[in-house]
């Protein structure tokens, strides 16, 4: 195990932090007078396990090579998922593990599916401990994904690489470096959220709750009829903004503050994710205009298909009953998500365009056989190894989808349940479609086989699928 010490120290310190944010909710425990040892005892638990692993490990060497990075990623939101059910297992709600879990997973991945039916009803400090989780995981992931799988070459994202002299040896310094900043912009963006919920009239406890899991794009809420509980068009508005600025890539923001001025504006991929908003909105609100003029409700096409693009989650109206086709638009939107290095899930933007690019680019070699062309993204070439690399994780997420999907009907679901479940599990959407899981439904009833069979989607989606699954080689565990 000394190969893997500087793991297992980074591990500790996560769990000590996981472990001092479980104090929060005891804030709202005393003040709503709901106080219990759940979240104490957790905190106990986390910070003494933390606490071990750090101090056994204290002689680490301070370098992470490729196969501990991996191993890093995987422990870190699989043992952030077992302690932060604590709380929950703990808790007087009589959670069994299996719901513990899944609500765990479901927070720190930032899927935002529940198992909670009356939400409502639920202890201040359970529905605050759910925003925090979302909140931490959105940090996390961004974290990750600006600092880890550049270097990991995972899906593609090494044209992310924050100086082409990254090795692996340099991922703790400069994921240290970066985490601070981006840190200080994901805090501040929390906050505007925070402020404008409550300036547009949500209570305190809603407009910190809901702004850390709008940033997150989450979409954890303290209501089953979600952000559609307030009924309200101007915190909707609010919503829509900072889920967006939660899904541009927050690289761009360290680009802002350097000086870069026009990077919102010249990024292709932010350029490209608005216009797939825009598209969506127009086709849905034709199709309502044409096949059912009932359901129209500009407010809610606009507001859904922003959430359900980014993955978040919230839902204002039962767009389940829209028709057949905007539940396969919205299925298709799941797949695409948002901006790499966001706090949004899914197939990512980028791999989108340069999988348009490639297939373009092909078209062109058989009409033209002594053409060169030359694929380029952001204007700088794309060799082969990234295409192979962006393919094969498309390839991969289509065939865990399908394979998700076959195993929860095995457990007894429905074809609707089973589709949209996979696709909500993998993608870190949150609601799915049906009676049961849909806008506004739970994943309470299901069969805990299914839970778990959705649990594991959703930490392969969180961790961009060869992270998690690289682990299962035996070559990747030799010397």
């Amino acid at each position: 195990m000394t190969n893997y010490k500087t793991v297992f120290f980074t591990l500790g310190i996560l769990q000590i932090i996981l472990g001092i944010f479980m104090l929060i909710p005891i804030i709202a425990q005393i003040f709503y007078k709901e106080v219990d040892s759940s979240f104490f005892g957790a905190s106990i638990i986390t910070i003494i396990f933390g606490t071990l692993f750090f101090l056994s490990n204290l002689d680490h060497n301070k370098k992470l090579n490729l196969q501990q990075a991996f191993l890093l990623t995987a422990l870190s939101w699989l043992s952030i998922a077992i302690f932060g059910s604590l709380p929950f297992i703990l808790s007087n709600i009589n959670f069994s593990f299996t719901n513990a879990f899944f609500e765990s997973m479901s927070g720190i991945t930032t899927t935002g599916s529940t198992i909670i039916s009356n939400l409502e009803n639920m202890p201040k400090g359970i529905l605050l401990w759910r925003a925090l989780l979302q909140w931490l995981g959105g940090i996390g992931i961004i974290v990750m994904a600006i600092t880890l799988m550049p270097i990991m070459n995972v899906g593609g994202m090494q044209l992310f690489k924050i100086s082409s002299n990254d090795t692996s040896e340099k991922i703790l310094p400069k994921s240290k470096e970066i985490a601070l900043r981006l840190i200080y912009i994901y805090s501040i963006l929390t906050l505007l959220c925070a402020f404008s919920y409550k300036f547009l009239g949500m209570g305190v406890f809603d407009s910190l709750t809901h702004s850390m899991t709008t940033i997150a794009t989450g979409g954890f809420s303290n209501y089953n009829d979600s952000i559609g509980f307030f009924n309200s068009f101007p915190i909707e508005i609010s919503a829509m903004v900072f889920i967006i600025l939660g899904s541009l890539p927050f690289i761009a923001y360290i680009k802002f503050l350097n000086g870069n001025k026009k990077i919102f504006f010249s990024d292709i991929q932010i350029k490209t994710f608005l216009k797939i908003i825009l598209l969506s909105i127009i086709v849905l609100s034709f199709y309502l205009i044409l096949n059912d003029s009932n359901n129209l409700n500009f407010r809610s096409i606009l507001f859904n298909v922003i959430s359900i693009l980014t993955g978040t989650g919230y839902v204002n109206a039962q767009y389940d009953n829209w028709g057949g086709f905007p539940l396969v638009l919205f299925i298709g939107l799941m797949f695409i998500g948002g901006c790499a290095g966001s706090t949004t899930c899914g197939v990512k933007i980028f791999r989108i365009q340069i999988l348009y690019s490639f297939i373009k680019n092909q078209i062109k070699k058989n009409i033209y056989p002594k053409g060169v062309f030359i694929l380029k993204y952001n204007q700088n070439p794309v060799d082969n190894n990234f295409i192979a690399s962006i393919i094969s994780f498309i390839y991969m997420y289509f065939v865990i989808f399908f394979i998700i999907t076959a195993l929860l009907s095995l457990t007894g679901l429905d074809f609707i349940t089973s589709i949209s479940g996979a696709a909500t599990s993998i993608s870190n959407v949150g609601p799915g479609l049906g009676p049961i899981i849909g806008p506004n439904g739970d994943f309470s009833s299901l069969p805990d086989i299914s839970k778990w069979i959705l649990s594991f989607g959703m930490i392969l989606g969180r961790l961009e699928l060869f992270a998690i699954l690289v682990l299962f080689l035996p070559s990747f565990w030799k010397n």
